[in-house]
């Protein structure tokens, strides 16, 4: 069953009352792909411009997190790189530990925003208050988020997600003033 959004101000409100961006990791801040090492170590690759995103939301007061399936000590490091706190890495079903942090953040599915890519992601995207994914999410996926971002994941779609979400909150012009008139830092 496809999600419907009649008009782009409905979307526009629910992308304003966000207070919470919760991201999946391998396929949306990362191609997919893992690199397995001979030692036993792993790498992954991140998108400077969704971690640049990441860090500006932070910056204008949208809090963010990390709810991924898979551990892993790599994204344990990125989430640090970021000053992205609420990191949440367990093998069993996300919707569990999502409920869990709604309860320990304070929050309803309406303040958050999630942006996923493959089955397991279902069950939080339908209930969150903003639905997202890459482009080259799986189709089931595709067909029932609000925003489908143009890039794929690990390539951006992230960093267009926090754009949408701080427009709509009215957040993004007055950052880019102060870039432009050289007050951010």
């Amino acid at each position: 069953m496809s999600r419907t959004v009649t008009t782009a101000a409905t979307l526009d409100a629910r992308a304003a009352r966000i207070k919470l961006l919760l991201l999946d990791v391998d396929g949306v801040l990362t191609d997919g792909k893992i690199l397995m090492h001979a030692d036993g170590s792993e790498s992954k690759r991140f998108d400077i411009k969704d971690g640049a995103a990441l860090v500006w939301a932070q910056r204008v007061g949208l809090r963010v997190g990390l709810l991924s399936a898979r551990p892993s000590v790599v994204t344990e490091r990125r989430a640090a790189e970021l000053r992205i706190r609420l990191l949440v890495q367990s093998h069993g079903p996300k919707v569990r530990a999502y409920q869990q942090i709604l309860r320990k953040e304070k929050l309803e599915d309406a303040d958050v925003a999630y942006m996923g890519d493959d089955l397991l992601d279902l069950p939080v995207l339908t209930r969150v208050g903003f639905s997202a994914a890459p482009a080259d999410a799986v189709a089931d996926v595709v067909t029932r988020v609000d925003f489908v971002a143009r890039a794929c994941g690990g390539n951006g779609a992230v960093r267009e997600l926090v754009e949408l979400l701080l427009r709509a909150q009215g957040r993004w012009d007055p950052f880019v003033a102060e870039w432009t008139s050289g007050a951010a830092r």
